[in-house]
């Protein structure tokens, strides 16, 4: 379990490091896209419900542990994860969107979890006052403006031997389904900007250790993975 030291609630919607244009503009049309999504997120949480459940089960969270959620949206996840860390542990939230961020606290607000904070922030370059235990990255990565870096916050952000969990979304990965393949990529882009241009299987296998997929969904087009940090990182 990591010490317990407490980030700042300074919100900043960067970290460090210099980002492009290219890079800050995606910035915008995510804030832009998932702000307009932000009250009307209901049926993604619940047809993703299972999944993400699965997921966060292969972290094996334990009463005390300091958790991330990396593109956090309204807090979906922020229930299971307190029930499993308890009044002791810590759960750090982190979005670009406001609208999200809103909802988020919001949930916290309703449930009077003292242990549960949100900031705004690009996933890219964020940094953190101490690391965690473990990190979770639902419907997130892949809208991001850079993948890589991303994932590579996340590792920097976690104590040696944590995991890190992330549900996804893809093109159908094989069958007859793939005809209908470009029609899925249109619509990831338009509801959710996603990132074509940024692998997140091969970011996260690039980055961690014990890469698994370890659940599929509709038809293999979202999926769960599993990956550790080694030991001496």
């Amino acid at each position: 379990m990591a010490t317990q030291k407490r980030d700042q609630p300074v919100e900043t919607p960067n970290g460090v490091g210099s980002v492009g244009e290219e890079h800050e503009d995606h910035l915008e049309r995510s804030r832009a896209v998932w702000d307009r999504w932000s009250d009307h997120y209901g049926m993604s949480e619940k047809d993703f419900e299972p999944i993400r459940e699965r997921a966060i089960d292969q972290l094996a969270l334990e009463p005390g542990d300091r958790v991330l959620d990396v593109g956090c949206g309204p807090g979906v996840n922020f229930e299971r994860i307190r029930n499993e860390i308890g009044a002791d542990g810590e759960l750090v939230g982190v979005d670009y969107s406001p609208g999200m961020l809103e909802n988020a606290r919001t949930r916290i607000e309703k449930h009077g979890w003292k242990n549960v904070r949100v900031r705004r922030a690009d996933a890219t370059t964020a940094e953190f006052d101490a690391p965690f235990d473990a990190a979770l990255a639902t419907l997130s990565l892949s809208v991001m403006p850079d993948v890589r870096r991303a994932t590579e916050t996340v590792h920097r952000s976690l104590v040696p031997g944590a995991r890190f969990a992330v549900v996804d979304v893809r093109p159908v990965p094989s069958g007859p389904a793939r005809v209908l393949n470009p029609l899925i990529w249109r619509f990831f882009r338009w509801y959710a900007n996603w990132n074509p241009d940024g692998d997140v299987m091969d970011s996260i296998d690039a980055v961690f250790d014990d890469f698994e997929i370890v659940d599929t969904a509709f038809a293999g087009t979202a999926y769960a993975a599993i990956c550790s940090k080694r030991n001496g990182d």
